[in-house]
C-alpha cells in the first residue's frame, strides 16, 4: 500500500514546500547550527566554571593555557554560527563584507564583555547559596541547580539579544528551557543577585525587568496581559517591572508592561498581579477575584498591605 501511494505523497509535500518560510531550493538559505551552539554553551561553562564540565585537570602552568586554548575553541564554533545568523536575516540585502565585520564586532564584544558575566554568575551563586537552607555547598549550586543553568545560559543569550543577533539566543533559552523548565526569554533584564528557587515552570517574558536580590519561586510567572494584538505589540513593553529585594512565592502570576512591583514588597504564592504594588508592601489572597486590592481590610482579591 505504502509503494503505490509514496509517489503521491513525495508529490504533495514537494508542494508544501512552496512555503516562503521552508525555500527548499533557496541555495541563500542560512540557519546556524542547534548543535554547535549548544556545545558553545557546554565550552562556556567549562572556561566559567572549571572542573564542574569537563575533564581539565590542574597544571603547574597555571589556568591561562586552559582559558586561551577553550576560549579559542568557542570563538571558532560562535564565529561560523553569528555570520549564519546575520545572513539569515540580512543576507539579501548587505554585502557579505558588510556582515563579516558585524560578525567580528559581536564575537569581540562578546569576548570583552565575558569577565564581567563570570563576576555575575558568581553573583548569583551567592543568592542561591544564601537563599536556600537546603544548599550544601556554592559548588553544589554551581553543578546542578537547575536554576542557575536556566539564569547562566540567559545571561549568555542576552548578550546576543542586545547585539540583535536572530535565532541563537532563541536557541539559547529553549535549550535552558527543555533542561529546566524554565522559560526566561532572552530580552529580559535581570539584575545582579538573582535567584529561582525549585526552578521549574517558571516563565520570564522579553520585556521584563528585574532588579537586584529578587528571588522567585516555582510556577512563577511574569507574562503580558494579552497576546490577542499578536506582532503588532512587538517592541512594546509587554511585562512586569520588579523592584530590588522582591520575593515572589510560587505559582504567582505578575503582569503587563505597566505593572512595577515596588523594591522590598512580598508577593503571595497563587495571586495575580495586574496593577502596580507599591514599595515594601505583602500582596495575600482573599476570596476568588483576580485584582490587586488597594484597601488593607478588602476581602476580596489579592490586597497589598505596607510593611
Amino acid at each position: 500500500m505504502f509503494n503505490e501511494k509514496i509517489g503521491d505523497i513525495i508529490e504533495q509535500i514537494a508542494q508544501n514546500y512552496n512555503e516562503e518560510f521552508l525555500a527548499f531550493d533557496d541555495p541563500n538559505r542560512h540557519f546556524p547550527s542547534r548543535a554547535e551552539i549548544i556545545e558553545m554553551l557546554k565550552d562556556l561553562q567549562r572556561v566559567l566554571f572549571p572542573r564542574y564540565f569537563g575533564t581539565e585537570a590542574p597544571c603547574g602552568a597555571g589556568p591561562h593555557y586552559f582559558i586561551g586554548e577553550t576560549l579559542t575553541r568557542i570563538e571558532q564554533r560562535m564565529h561560523p554560527q553569528v555570520r549564519e545568523a546575520l545572513l539569515f536575516r540580512d543576507g539579501a540585502s548587505k554585502p557579505i563584507e558588510q556582515i563579516e565585520e558585524e560578525t567580528s564586532s559581536i564575537c569581540s564584544d562578546f569576548f570583552y564583555q565575558l569577565p564581567e558575566l563570570q563576576r555575575r554568575l558568581f553573583k548569583d551563586v551567592q543568592a542561591a547559596f544564601d537563599g536556600d537552607p537546603a544548599a550544601g555547598s556554592k559548588e553544589e549550586i554551581i553543578y546542578s541547580y537547575p536554576g542557575f543553568f536556566a539564569i547562566f545560559v540567559h545571561r549568555i543569550a542576552h548578550v546576543f539579544y542586545e547585539h540583535n543577533v536572530p535565532l541563537i539566543p532563541r536557541i539559547m533559552t529553549e535549550y535552558a528551557h527543555t533542561k529546566t523548565g524554565v522559560d526566561i526569554n532572552a530580552g529580559a533584564t535581570i539584575g545582579d543577585y538573582f535567584f529561582i528557587d525549585h526552578a521549574t515552570g517558571v516563565v520570564i517574558g522579553e520585556t521584563c525587568v528585574i532588579g537586584k536580590h529578587v528571588k522567585i519561586y516555582q510556577g512563577v510567572t511574569l507574562g503580558a496581559l494579552s497576546l490577542r494584538k499578536g506582532q503588532s505589540l512587538k517592541g512594546t513593553k509587554r511585562h512586569p517591572t520588579i523592584g530590588d529585594n522582591v520575593t515572589i512565592y510560587s505559582n504567582a502570576s505578575v503582569l503587563g508592561g505597566e505593572t512595577v512591583v515596588g523594591e522590598g514588597s512580598v508577593i503571595a504564592g497563587s495571586t495575580f498581579v495586574t496593577e502596580s504594588v507599591p514599595p515594601n508592601s505583602r500582596v495575600t489572597v482573599n476570596g476568588i477575584s483576580t485584582r490587586v486590592d488597594t484597601r488593607a481590610n478588602s476581602q476580596t482579591g489579592p490586597q497589598y498591605e505596607t510593611v
